[in-house]
C-alpha cells in the first residue's frame, strides 16, 4: 500500500488488505472509500473484511464500487457526495488508485475547479489523466444556478 496525496482531504492507493488498516489510521485518515467492486480479482479481499477492520479501528468506511473504465457522471457525483459527508482526511482505493483519482477529478470539475488545476494536482500525485481529459474539461454536472436569485 502506497498512498498518494491528491489534496489535504484525499489520498488514494492501490488495493488494500485488512492488515493495512492500522497504518491507515496511524497516518491520520478518518475514512476510507472502496471504489473497487468485490470479485474483480481472485486475490482481492472482499470489502466486508476491509469494512470490519476499518470500523473496529474507528474509521468510517464507504463502498462505492465502479467498474474499471466505466466511470459515469453519476459515479463522480456520488464520489463528491461521499467526500462531502465523510470525516477527513479520506483514503480511497481501487486496483491502482486511478479509478479513485478519476472520480475525484470529475467531481472536482463538476464543482468548477479549473482543468489545469485538476491535471496539475493529479500529475503531482503520479496519475496521468490524459485519457479522461476531455471528460474532465466537459464535466458540467452541477445543477444550473437558481434563476430566481
Amino acid at each position: 500500500m502506497t498512498p498518494k496525496i491528491i489534496d489535504p482531504t484525499l489520498s488514494v492507493s492501490e488495493q488494500i488488505k485488512p492488515e493495512d488498516i492500522a497504518a491507515i489510521v496511524s497516518s491520520g485518515f478518518k475514512s476510507i472509500i472502496c471504489n473497487r467492486p468485490d470479485g474483480e480479482a481472485v486475490d482481492q479481499p472482499a470489502f466486508a473484511k476491509i469494512e470490519t477492520a476499518a470500523k473496529a479501528a474507528g474509521l468510517s468506511a464507504a463502498y462505492q464500487p465502479v467498474v474499471s473504465g466505466k466511470v459515469s457522471d453519476e459515479d463522480s457525483l456520488a464520489f463528491g457526495s461521499l467526500m462531502d459527508a465523510l470525516p477527513k482526511p479520506v483514503f480511497a482505493y481501487c486496483k491502482t488508485g486511478t479509478r479513485s483519482t478519476t472520480l475525484w477529478s470529475l467531481s472536482e470539475a463538476a464543482r468548477g475547479r479549473p482543468l489545469p488545476d485538476i491535471l496539475a494536482t493529479t500529475k503531482a500525485a503520479g496519475y496521468d489523466m490524459t485519457d479522461v481529459v476531455q471528460r474532465i474539461a466537459q464535466a458540467n454536472l452541477s445543477p444550473l444556478p437558481d434563476q430566481d436569485g
